[in-house]
């Protein structure tokens, strides 16, 4: 009974086994065995790029203004707090605060010299006021001299002539002091009158200095100024802002609010490709969102300088795409597919890539239903078919991919086409030699 059971279940697991096996060689040879025709009609030049959302107009959300300010020195300043990426906000919400330990720390020591230099200008104005009054009283008492040694000078007419001469000589020094006195008194005036100014515009630049830091330092919590939603700016590196990262007096936006009535997709061409690109061209837009949804739009603008992204080898040129119409699902951020149709050639036929096969002398042929290998010409491709200038009529039937047994494909049809291919391909190579020398 046992062996019975083993018996059975031995040949139901070799059926199973068969069965899988036959199933896979179908489906193999189905694939193979697989027909197309050759096609005929318009044939579209395709880009396709990977781009992010982006709204066209957008309202930036920024911090300190450190350039209107060239009295206070800034490098860089850390986001300490953020809201969340994609928070709808109203005008005057609260969005993000950033790093204010140096500069409550230069406040409090530019608050301490302001302190300082007020108290020098008070204990300044008293000294000189004092100074002043020593003066004046200095000069009453010359001026009294003066009018003593004139009084002697009178009453030295009857005297002998030595004293009458020792009076007018004292009196001449009185006069003579008295004048000094008035000029020191007068450049003391005006030296303390250009003292004081220089002090109160030092106070007063130190006033200044103490107002903009807490102007300054007011701006460091941010708040939104419109109604939107929050989309994180990117920084020249392409990475979005976040708690940690640091603003500049050259790059201050923390974040943006985004008018999504009008949206564009931000893509990047390779430097192979950015030749075909041109403002105005037709794009077909997809979302990875939402991958059941097509959208239309068209190339407003291709860079004229190329850049150097992280991470990328070859240099890639910026292209704006704009969508047209709007869908109030679209977000800032999300992922696109674009295909920017580049070249549309009318009345050509073409077939699928995957049909076209090479010799070991990189001849291009394929197989026909009819059992011949056929030599073609190939023109321009996009990314899943290609034009055949010369080989093949619409409507022919060939094989989508190598058949079971090409072996048997032994009748080549079209061998007068080889030299043409070969010219072509050596047209080419010329010319991407010379293209690569100007470069």
């Amino acid at each position: 009974m046992k062996k019975t059971i083993i018996i059975a279940a031995s040949a139901l697991v070799v059926l199973i086994i068969a069965l899988i096996v036959i199933g896979r060689i179908s489906k193999k040879k189905s694939m193979e065995n697989l027909f197309v025709k050759a096609q005929k009609g318009a044939f579209d030049i395709i880009v396709t790029t990977t781009g992010e959302l982006q709204a066209e107009n957008s309202i930036d959300i920024t911090g300190p203004e450190f350039m209107m300010n060239r009295r206070i020195r800034v490098m860089d300043i850390k986001i300490t707090d953020l809201v969340p990426e994609g928070t709808e906000v109203k005008k005057g919400d609260y969005i993000a605060s950033l790093d204010k330990t140096t500069f409550d720390n230069t406040l409090k020591d530019q608050l301490e010299n302001l302190e300082t230099m007020e108290t020098n200008l008070e204990v300044r104005t008293l000294d000189t006021a004092v100074s002043l009054s020593n003066l004046r009283d200095q000069i009453k008492n010359l001026k009294f001299n003066v009018e003593e040694a004139r009084l002697t000078v009178q009453e030295s007419k009857f005297e002998p002539p030595t004293t009458q001469r020792q009076a007018e000589i004292s009196l001449e020094k009185a006069i003579r002091s008295l004048d000094q006195a008035l000029r020191s008194y007068e450049l003391k005036v005006e030296q303390a009158k250009s003292d004081m100014r220089t002090i109160k515009n030092q106070l007063s630049e130190q006033r200044q200095q103490v107002k903009d830091l807490q102007t300054l330092l007011a701006q460091f919590d941010i708040y939104a100024p419109a109604d939107g939603m929050v989309i994180y700016k990117r920084d020249r590196t392409n990475a979005k802002r976040k708690i940690g990262s640091s603003l500049s007096p050259w790059d201050n936006v923390v974040a943006t609010l985004p008018d999504m009535s009008s949206m564009i997709s931000k893509t990047y061409v390779n430097e192979i490709d950015v030749s075909k690109v041109k403002t105005g061209q037709k794009v077909e837009i997809m979302v990875d969102a939402f991958p059941e949804k097509r959208y239309s739009g068209s190339v407003i603008s291709v860079a004229n300088i190329g850049e150097q992204l992280p991470n990328a080898d070859a240099k890639v040129f910026e292209v704006v795409i704009k969508l047209d119409g709007s869908d109030n699902i679209l977000r800032p951020s999300m992922t696109t597919g674009n295909k920017i149709v580049t070249k549309t050639i009318n009345d050509v036929t073409y077939i699928p890539l995957e049909c076209v096969q090479t010799t070991p002398d990189s001849i291009p042929f394929v197989y026909m239903k009819n059992g011949t290998k056929r030599i073609v010409v190939l023109g321009e491709s996009n990314e899943n078919s290609v034009i055949i200038e010369k080989g093949l009529e619409p409507d022919e039937q060939l094989y989508l991919n190598t058949p079971e047994e090409p072996e048997k494909f032994t009748k080549i049809v079209g061998e007068e086409l080889i030299s043409e291919i070969k010219e072509r391909a050596k047209a080419k190579k010329e010319a991407e030699r010379k293209a690569n020398e100007e470069a």
